[in-house]
């Protein structure tokens, strides 16, 4: 029996190629994210918040069991394993249309940085060929499957931003403009396919056009957004207004139009401050950050409620900017009035690309909107920060394999790398079984090892809040993920210690929509977040 599966629109699975049914729109959602993590163990509470969100029923579990029951009958007794502390579905690649459009756009990706351009343009319209339709659009919307969606969308948007660039490779600037202007008229903020389009118009002998697609995209970021263009767009128009030869040839070699699959060497760090008073401590930690990256930038961003205060608070970030830049650090900031904080603040990291949005943690940190809303939709790795004194011990992560804890992995990392303090991986002296952590604390410490060439010495500890925080005393900087159901069960008591122990600050950590940076170099076009293949 050969079962395959499609989420590349309408949530499909055939048996023998035969259309197969698969229920209402709950066991849909519980299909539907086995497949996006399939090879892997998806706990039960993950699929509950997939199906109801914020409002399960009690008998939620026993729900889920038999929309599993249901899902076997269909698809075959053995296709969902069930497997402490959930299910598993796993899935041949060449049976999911998602593994085979990751495949295509990774080889189209391949073609074009070796100049096979037509190559890269086969695999890459054989990758877009396989979209039916929305993803997931028979699926329930609210939620993790909203979420889900949209990272599928992104992953689309990235690869027809790489067919355009294959066209241009190749000559054919016109189709480069079609396939651009649309992306560029529905995502009006990014600037990466605007720099690609002044490109594909100059291209075609149509430099006024060019020119007025940057004034237009500038007009739309000051006034929507108070932030000048990034280097991209500016290096374009530069280069058209000067004629440079070079704008004949690669689309990179003159603009460094810089695709979402390509940032190894760049990091673009946001700063959401929900309070004017927390922008020092946000720069202190992102300055960090890009200061040791060759490319690295900084976006501050804050939002006020009151126009009549937005013109003091946007003088007040061009002060920052200026100061910043004269450190050497590439800043931009912007400052914009809103109502809906948190939704607008995680729709503009998505909008400029950011690696990571790390943000000033409210005083009802997840029992505040503007935060919650900010962590559903921001499409990046997402760091809460608490506050405390910057001490010279190492950086702490508290780790136990979740998904959010690698993200967590990820940043401690970073963070180790640029400011040269130690990694500690904390984990439980007993665990599951009775084993403690050390196994999982070294697959850790390879990954990063490989990844970015930082050591983690582990750090075994009493499975309690108050050892946690003990070996947390003297720590530089405290990093932790939040839990898989944190719109639930909120921090948690461990997270909580660590938060209100006070002295070293903490950030809290949750998973974004996007690869993070230790990623594949291909992970732009890959659903699934990785550490060094980990995922």
């Amino acid at each position: 029996m050969q079962v395959s599966y499609g989420v590349l629109g309408p949530l499909e699975a055939t048996v023998d190629g035969r259309p197969v049914r698969l229920g209402g729109q709950r066991p849909r959602a519980v299909l539907a994210v086995l497949l996006l993590r399939s090879g892997q163990v998806v706990p039960t509470p993950v699929l509950i918040d997939a199906v109801w969100g914020n409002d399960p029923p009690s008998s939620a579990a026993n729900l889920v069991q038999g929309y599993v029951s249901g899902l076997r009958k269909e698809l075959g007794r053995g296709s969902i394993e069930t497997t402490d502390p959930g299910y598993r579905l796993t899935v041949p690649p060449d049976a999911f249309d998602l593994r085979r459009f990751e495949r295509l756009a990774a080889d189209g990706r391949a073609a074009l940085n070796r100049g096979r351009t037509d190559d890269a343009l086969g695999a890459l319209n054989s990758a877009l060929a396989l979209w039916r339709g929305p993803a997931l659009s028979d699926v329930l919307t609210d939620g993790l499957m909203r979420a889900c969606a949209a990272r599928l969308e992104e992953l689309r948007l990235a690869v027809q931003e790489r067919r355009a660039e294959a066209m241009l490779a190749a000559g054919a600037a016109r189709d480069a403009v079609n396939e651009l202007a649309p992306i560029v008229d529905e995502h009006p903020l990014r600037e990466g396919p605007r720099a690609l389009l002044m490109l594909a118009l100059y291209r075609c002998g149509r430099q006024a056009d060019a020119l007025e697609v940057f004034r237009r995209g500038r007009d739309i970021l000051v006034g929507e957004l108070g932030i000048e263009p990034g280097a991209a767009l500016r290096d374009a128009e530069s280069a058209i207004l000067r004629h440079d030869g070079t704008l004949d040839g690669q689309p990179t070699a003159a603009i460094e139009v810089r695709p979402p699959d390509d940032r190894r060497n760049s990091r673009t760090v946001m700063l959401a401050a929900l309070h004017s008073r927390s922008i020092p401590a946000l720069v202190a930690l992102g300055t960090l950050l890009v200061d040791c990256r060759e490319e690295g930038e900084l976006i501050v961003a804050t939002t006020v409620r009151d126009a009549a205060k937005l013109t003091g608070v946007v003088g007040a970030l061009n002060e920052l900017r200026l100061e910043l830049i004269g450190r050497g650090v590439r800043t931009r900031t912007a400052g914009f009035t809103s109502l809906t904080p948190g939704a607008d603040l995680a729709r503009l990291a998505g909008e400029q690309d950011a690696d990571l949005l790390v943000v000033d943690a409210p005083d009802g940190l997840l029992e505040d909107a503007r935060l919650t809303s900010l962590l559903e939709t921001a499409p990046c790795d997402v760091a809460v920060l608490i506050p405390g004194e910057q001490r010279d011990g190492a950086v702490l992560v508290a780790f136990a394999g979740a998904d959010h804890d690698w993200a967590a992995v990820e940043l401690g990392a970073w963070f180790s790398r640029c400011s040269g303090a130690p990694l500690l991986l904390a984990g439980a002296l007993v665990g599951a079984g009775g084993r403690d952590a050390s196994r999982l604390l070294a697959n850790a410490s390879l990954a990063v090892q490989r990844a970015l060439g930082v050591a983690a010495e582990p750090l075994l500890v009493e499975p309690e809040p108050a050892a946690l925080v003990a070996a947390a005393a003297d720590a530089r900087l405290v990093i932790v993920g939040l839990t898989e159901r944190w719109r639930h069960e909120g921090v948690g008591r461990a997270r909580t210690a660590l938060a209100t122990a006070g002295g070293h600050p903490t950030l809290l950590v949750r998973r974004g929509l996007r690869p993070g940076g230790l990623a594949a170099g291909d992970a732009g076009t890959r659903f699934t977040w990785t550490v060094a293949g980990h995922g």
